[in-house]
């Protein structure tokens, strides 16, 4: 079995700000617009804006695919996200994740270990969620073999009450929370709101941490996976939460599929900072 180092030390920070790169449509997807290199060349320039403006990481998510394949994807998408990836990898200096819509957790772990970033982000990690592709059923049990089997070492963090999402059978966060943790074995965890952009509650992250910490001796972090902005990070992290993942906010207009604002991160990351030097 592969040890896997904590969340936490991958980051120069220990309340890291974790940019989002979207990828446009890959081939393959309806809204392909048939040029490859283009849209790689906007993820590498929305990953080099990520970094310049002072992020601790970057997730890279096939975020134009939509309609999403509710687990396996094609081969030809894992193809396209591991070259974005190995590009990406090479060009920033900070850890990279990896999530493959909606829920392929294998093809994220796979791309992860064979370009050397450093975690994935699984959207149902256990349990059961009803979705627009349809019910998604976790497969913890395959994804932690799987990474034993490829003897990598990058890290897992699982969204508890995914957005675009309702859970099926018991919808208490609480316990949702520690089956991901103790049961699904996850290396951290994600609240969210109901939808990308939407506002987080402060009350489901405080009710998610108030429970790890009462089961978790060992501290499991807990993140912000959507609506936080440069206004709400500080309650964000005041309310317990370890760091924040952060997409639309960054972008020019605060649409999700516009490319990074070099002066919505810089605000955003400064705020963080101003919270931690104020911690």
């Amino acid at each position: 079995m592969t040890a896997t180092r904590a969340v936490l030390e991958r980051f120069d920070s220990d309340r890291p700000v974790i940019g989002m790169v979207h990828l446009p449509p890959l081939p393959g997807a309806p809204a392909f617009e048939g040029d490859r290199q283009a849209l790689r060349a906007r993820a590498l320039e929305d990953a080099r804006r990520l970094e310049a403006g002072g992020v601790d990481g970057i997730v890279l998510e096939n975020f134009g695919d939509s309609p999403f394949y509710p687990d396996n994807v094609p081969t030809h998408v894992v193809a396209e996200v591991t070259a974005i990836a190995t590009a990406l990898t090479d060009a920033v200096d900070l850890p990279v994740g990896i999530n493959v819509l909606r829920n392929d957790a294998g093809a994220a772990v796979s791309i992860a270990a064979a370009t050397g970033a450093e975690f994935v982000r699984v959207n149902v990690h256990v349990g059961t969620a009803a979705t627009d592709q349809g019910l998604i059923e976790g497969r913890a049990h395959e994804t932690l073999r799987l990474r034993d089997r490829l003897e990598t070492d990058v890290s897992i963090l699982a969204d508890v009450h995914v957005k675009h999402a309702t859970p099926v059978g018991d919808d208490d966060i609480e316990r949702a929370a520690i089956e991901t943790v103790e049961r699904g074995k996850a290396d951290g965890v994600i609240v969210s709101g109901p939808g990308t952009g939407a506002d987080t509650a402060l009350e489901d992250i405080e009710r998610v941490v108030d429970a790890l910490d009462e089961r978790d001796s060992e501290e499991t972090p807990v993140f912000v996976g959507s609506g936080v902005t440069a206004e709400t990070v500080g309650d964000c992290l005041e309310a317990g939460a370890v760091g924040v993942i952060v997409g639309t906010a960054l972008k020019r207009g605060c649409e999700t599929t516009a490319p990074v604002s070099d002066e919505r991160v810089a605000a955003l990351v400064g705020a963080a900072r101003e919270w931690r030097s104020d911690e």
